[in-house]
């Protein structure tokens, strides 16, 4: 497979949108998945290939990062969005906690970015335009959180990650970071939820996965950017 592009986490919102718009003929799309959906379904009829990976465990990275070595040539791209959202709370050990969020959202786009690194550099080599790295990190990374602490710190790590991986890469690779705030909702959320959470921004919308997918284009189009956050938050900052 040559020149793929690898979406992590890509079987429900925006991973899914970012599949589903990304994938061509000329670029073949890969996503990871945890948990059988039935999204998976259409992502197979439409030819992109769906591998079910396991995080949670240097193992598990280790797996998918053989699975695209002996599968692909080269890649144009690697969209880190595979994530998870844990609270502190009074059953879970906050080691535990910790851990787990510093694996998903640290360790494996560590790993993988060191992994594919040959891969991504081949895209350079055959095609003379930089491949992309892109980690979706979140909002809180500037701002911290109360309820979650260890997840907003692992996507601070993430971010930091950015700035490394574009010195080591550069030129052959970009390396940037998209920070998202509130995009959509979930099916569950209640109408006092959505009231209260859409006055934190200045826009006071909810835009949409496309939101997410149209910045994902941009700087996969772009030739000069990296080592940057792109900040999807409607003047959250500010409000």
């Amino acid at each position: 497979m040559d020149h793929a592009i690898i979406i992590t986490g890509g079987s429900q919102r925006l991973g899914l949108a970012l599949a589903k718009a990304l994938h061509s003929k000329l670029t073949p799309v890969i996503i990871t998945y945890r948990t059988e959906r039935a999204s998976l379904v259409e992502l197979k009829n439409l030819g992109i290939t769906c591998v079910q990976a396991d995080f949670s465990s240097d193992e598990g990275i280790a797996a998918f990062s053989q699975y695209v070595k002996n599968h692909c040539s080269s890649l144009s791209a690697i969209v880190h969005n595979a994530s998870d959202w844990l609270a502190e709370n009074t059953e879970t050990p906050p080691s535990l906690i910790m851990k787990a969020m510093m694996q998903i959202h640290v360790q494996t786009p560590y790993q993988l970015n060191l992994a594919f690194q040959p891969l991504l550099e081949r895209f350079h080599q055959e095609t003379n335009r930089a491949a992309n790295v892109i980690h979706l990190t979140d909002y809180v990374v500037d701002k911290g959180s109360k309820k979650h602490i260890a997840y907003a710190a692992s996507k601070a790590a993430l971010a930091n990650l950015t700035l490394s991986f574009s010195a080591l890469l550069a030129p052959k690779v970009k390396v940037n970071s998209i920070a998202p705030s509130l995009l959509m909702f979930n099916i569950d959320d209640s109408d006092s939820y959505k009231e209260k959470t859409l006055k934190k921004s200045l826009m006071q919308i909810a835009p949409g996965e496309m939101e997410g997918v149209e910045a994902v284009q941009y700087l996969l189009k772009s030739r000069y950017i990296t080592g940057h956050t792109l900040h999807l938050d409607g003047g959250r900052h500010l409000a």
